[in-house]
């Protein structure tokens, strides 16, 4: 596994919801710039729910070899600064050792098969209290500017902001819309099944009827002699 393959599953895992390990990230993406002098992280998430322990930015770094490991921790800003309010190291298992870890970080073993396990991180398990103590205690300090500057560069990337909010807001129009139109629908088959309820009701009243009294007077046919009346 090479490691533009690392960075697809790294921006998978960042989308992965919580109970499944991951941050839950409504944006992520791979490998875009924080600058001109700023890193380029192999992938970075945006997590935002209203919720401040569990909202910010999730980084990961992706490594394949151990020389690229150690090098990366030399890095500047590994030490000062950086993106990623979480940061983690995603490798294949047993490249990494947790006790070779920068203080903070949490790491992300994938298999041969391509499947993704959580070895360190602020939802290694389900204890909701031990979830909110690591996400306090792993969080870092991150350089705002540049993950602003990597935000504009994404919004550049995908056109107009304001047309896109446009084009949102008449999707989620036509949503309300089709959703009203179902409510309607499901309204009229109730209605259309219960008028045919009552029809099969008197249709099984009026078999009833005949059987003991006979056709009823207006199915009876008018003879000649009393139309001539």
């Amino acid at each position: 596994m090479n490691h533009a393959d690392l960075c697809k599953l790294a921006v998978k895992w960042l989308k992965r919801p919580q109970s499944r390990g991951g941050h839950g990230c409504q944006v992520a993406v791979d490998e875009c710039s924080t600058g001109k002098t700023g890193e380029i992280p192999d992938a970075l998430g945006f997590c935002f729910y209203g919720q401040a322990v569990r909202d910010g930015t999730v980084m990961v770094e992706c490594k394949t070899s151990r020389a690229d490991f150690f090098a990366d921790k030399a890095k500047q800003h590994r030490h000062t600064g950086g993106v990623g309010n979480w940061r983690y190291y995603m490798a294949p298992a047993g490249l990494i050792q947790v006790d070779e870890l920068p203080d903070k970080w949490g790491l992300i073993e994938v298999n041969a098969r391509g499947h993704l396990k959580l070895v360190r991180g602020p939802y290694q398990d389900s204890n909701y209290y031990s979830q909110v103590e690591r996400l306090v205690s792993m969080r870092h300090e991150a350089d705002v500017a540049r993950e602003m500057y990597l935000v504009v560069r994404l919004f550049d990337r995908v056109g107009d902001p304001e047309k896109l909010a446009m084009q949102v807001k008449d999707r989620n129009r036509l949503a309300a819309r089709v959703n009203d139109l179902s409510v309607e629908l499901q309204h009229l088959k109730k209605s259309l099944d219960n008028l045919r309820f009552r029809n099969t009701q008197q249709a099984e009243l009026l078999d009833r009827y005949r059987v003991t009294y006979g056709a009823l007077g207006a199915e009876e046919p008018l003879h000649r002699s009393a139309c001539a009346a």
